[in-house]
C-alpha cells in the first residue's frame, strides 16, 4: 500500500518539475529523476512531497545518507508526517521505532478505501477474518462453549470484512477506525450496530468495563510498536470469559521490527508475553499468514486470548 499523496508546493513551476521527475522515475530513469526532484526542492524549499519522493529515489539508488537527509527534510516540512517519512527513517536505521503518526495512517487508509477490498482480498489474498473465525470457533469448541457473542468490538474495522465473517456469531458488533473513508464503507454493509471514526485505544477507553464478549483486531497490531496500552484497555473492556482474537505479522528474531512493507512485525514470544502481562490467558497461538506479497506468504500469527 504505497502512499502516493501529492501535496502541492504552491509554486506551479516546482509542481511541474515534480511531474516531469515522476515521469522519469516511472520509466526507471532514477538518476535523471533525482536531478529534477532536487530542482523542485530548490524552487520550493518546503515542498513536502518532492522531499519525500527524493528520499525514495535516493534509497533506490543506494544513497542511504542522501535518502536520510531528504526524509528528514520531508518530516521537518510536515510535522503531521502525512507521507510517513519517519517510518522510512526507522527502516534506514536513522530513528528508533516509534508509534505511527495518526495523520499518516488516516491519510493512507482514506486514500486506500475505494480500492481496499479489491487490492487486499483479490491481489494479496487477504484472509485475516476467516483465520480469526476459525480460531475463535476452535477455542470455544475446546471448552465446549457456544461461539456466540452478545456484543463484539471490531478494532480497525476497515470496510467491514471482519463483521462479515462474524455476522452470524454476534448479536451486535461495533466498529472503530481512524479513516472516515473506511467507516463510510463499513456503514454501507449494514452489519454494525454502531461505528465511530476514532483511534482504537481512545475508543476503548470510552467503553464500559466488562461490556464486550469478543474483541477482534484483524491486522491491527501491525501498526503498533507498543501493544501494551491497547491490551490494557482490551482487558478492562472484556467481560469475564470474553475473548480477544487478533492477527499479527511476525519474524524469527526477538522483539518488534518494522518490515519492508512499513508494518510492525512482532516476535511470537514477545507478543505472547505482552498479552499475558496484560492479564489475559493465551488459548491459541498459531503461525498463519493473513496475506501474501510478491507471491509469497507474509509470516504471521493468529492468537486467541481469554479474560478468565
Amino acid at each position: 500500500m504505497p502512499t502516493r499523496i501529492f501535496i502541492s508546493s504552491g509554486d506551479m513551476i516546482a509542481d511541474r518539475r515534480f511531474d516531469f521527475a515522476r515521469d522519469l522515475e516511472l520509466r526507471g530513469e532514477l538518476a535523471a529523476a533525482e536531478h529534477l526532484y532536487v530542482q523542485a526542492t530548490d524552487l520550493a524549499p518546503r515542498f513536502i512531497t518532492a522531499w519525500f519522493t527524493l528520499g525514495e529515489v535516493r534509497e533506490r539508488l543506494g544513497d542511504r545518507d542522501g535518502a536520510i537527509a531528504a526524509f528528514r527534510q520531508a518530516q521537518d516540512c510536515d510535522p503531521a508526517d502525512r507521507h510517513g517519512a519517519g517510518l522510512r527513517l526507522i527502516r534506514l536505521g536513522a530513528a528508533a521505532p516509534a508509534p505511527m503518526p495518526t495523520t499518516y495512517l488516516r491519510t493512507l487508509f482514506d486514500q486506500y478505501a475505494p480500492r481496499f477490498e479489491a487490492a487486499l482480498v483479490e491481489e494479496l489474498g487477504y484472509r485475516g477474518p476467516s483465520l480469526l473465525l476459525k480460531a475463535v470457533l476452535a477455542t470455544r469448541a475446546a471448552t465446549r462453549r457456544p461461539a456466540y457473542f452478545r456484543r463484539a468490538i471490531d478494532l480497525g474495522c476497515g470496510t467491514g470484512l471482519a463483521a462479515r465473517a462474524f455476522a452470524t456469531q454476534t448479536d451486535a458488533i461495533i466498529g472503530f477506525d481512524l479513516s472516515p473513508g473506511m467507516i463510510e464503507r463499513a456503514r454501507a454493509t449494514g452489519l454494525y450496530a454502531a461505528l465511530e471514526v476514532a483511534e482504537i485505544v481512545d475508543a476503548l477507553r470510552r467503553q464500559r468495563a466488562g461490556s464486550a464478549d469478543l474483541i477482534l483486531a484483524a491486522d491491527v497490531v501491525i501498526y503498533l510498536h507498543d501493544v501494551a496500552p491497547l491490551l490494557a484497555e482490551v482487558f478492562r473492556v472484556l467481560a469475564p470469559g470474553g475473548l480477544l482474537a487478533l492477527t499479527a505479522e511476525t519474524h524469527d528474531g526477538d522483539g518488534v521490527v518494522l518490515g519492508a512493507g512499513l508494518r510492525y512485525a512482532h516476535a511470537a514470544g514477545t507478543l505472547h508475553a505482552a498479552i499475558e502481562a496484560a492479564g489475559l490467558v493465551v488459548k491459541q497461538l498459531e503461525r498463519a499468514s493473513a496475506r501474501s506479497e510478491a507471491g509469497a506468504p507474509v509470516p504471521g500469527l493468529v492468537i486467541v486470548a481469554a479474560k478468565q
